[in-house]
């Protein structure tokens, strides 16, 4: 049987680092903000922005929550955040994706201060992870992925990493980290996706795969190496067998299948997810401490 990685339990040791660093920062006078902002009514963002806000309160650091209705307009976003970029109190920002469709995600996400951009989306953080500028912010999921793949004791160095999927908000970074030099690094870095010849091939190939392409079940048993380490990083829902209305969270990988043929496999729920959030609060102790002259 494989080893089943806990995500939970690792965003665990993660959150309790961040209380440790909350502890220092409040004997310095310092609580930690992170604003975020929903813009309409989508009913998952508004659970995504309600864990957010919830672990922030949990924590003890200072949450500011924006709401501002589908029917805003670029500019009264863009103003929003240059006043949250100008806010003291304020060291994070996060403004939830995905936007009604009239706004210009690319352009907001430009207009936040890259020293409170905690999502790391920003050209300037994006130039900083390619740099290996530990200075940057990298984005939440695939550094908590690179997390979860150190705590489970999995040698990156010298591996070869096929990465599936080549999204900015996961992919690229996500090939980025696992080349960049260092723990957690050093591995030979294959980027496949949907236009990849014999794409089973190159997976089947992979000492470690990270499936990030936002198709159900989409990795199946003859993808993947005997021995393999698989992360999946998919979130969908599909319909529950049995019920007219029910649903079920399953990733981008047929967890049934593919499990019996890994050395250790991420489950969905319980495995990427909770380290999002818990790499969130790092990012925002981080900037937290940089924008006032301490080491992260």
């Amino acid at each position: 049987m494989p080893e089943i990685i806990d995500g939970k339990k690792v965003a665990d040791e993660v959150f309790a680092e961040c209380r440790r660093d909350l502890a220092d920062l409040a004997s310095r006078g310092i609580t930690p903000g992170l604003a975020v902002v929903l813009v309409g009514d989508d009913p998952a963002s508004q659970v995504y922005v309600g864990s957010k806000v919830r672990r922030c309160r949990e924590l003890g650091m200072a949450s500011f929550k924006h709401e501002l209705p589908a029917t805003a307009t670029q500019r009264e976003l863009l103003d929003l955040v240059a006043w949250l970029n100008a806010h003291d109190e304020v060291d994070g920002i996060l403004v939830q994706s995905p936007p009604p469709p009239h706004i210009d995600e690319a352009e907001v996400v430009r207009a936040i201060d890259p020293a409170k951009d905690v999502d790391g989306f920003h050209p300037v953080n994006v130039a900083r992870l390619a740099l290996e500028d530990p200075s940057g912010f990298v984005p939440c999921t695939p550094l908590g992925v690179q997390r979860l793949l150190m705590a489970s004791g999995v040698e990156t160095r010298g591996a070869h990493a096929v990465v599936l999927g080549r999204s900015m908000i996961v992919g690229k970074p996500m090939a980025l980290l696992l080349m960049s030099k260092g723990r957690g690094g050093d591995a030979t870095v294959t980027v496949a996706h949907s236009r990849t010849r014999d794409l089973a091939a190159v997976t089947r190939s992979a000492d470690i795969l990270v499936a990030a392409i936002g198709r159900p079940e989409f990795v199946t048993a003859d993808m993947v190496k005997e021995g393999a380490v698989v992360i999946d990083v998919g979130i969908n829902r599909l319909p529950a067998p049995g019920t007219k209305t029910g649903t079920r969270l399953v990733g981008d990988v047929d967890y049934a299948a593919v499990a019996p043929r890994c050395r250790a496999i991420t489950p969905v729920p319980g495995g990427v997810g909770p380290m999002t959030i818990a790499m969130l609060m790092a990012n925002t102790l981080k900037a937290a401490r940089l924008r006032r002259g301490l080491k992260p």
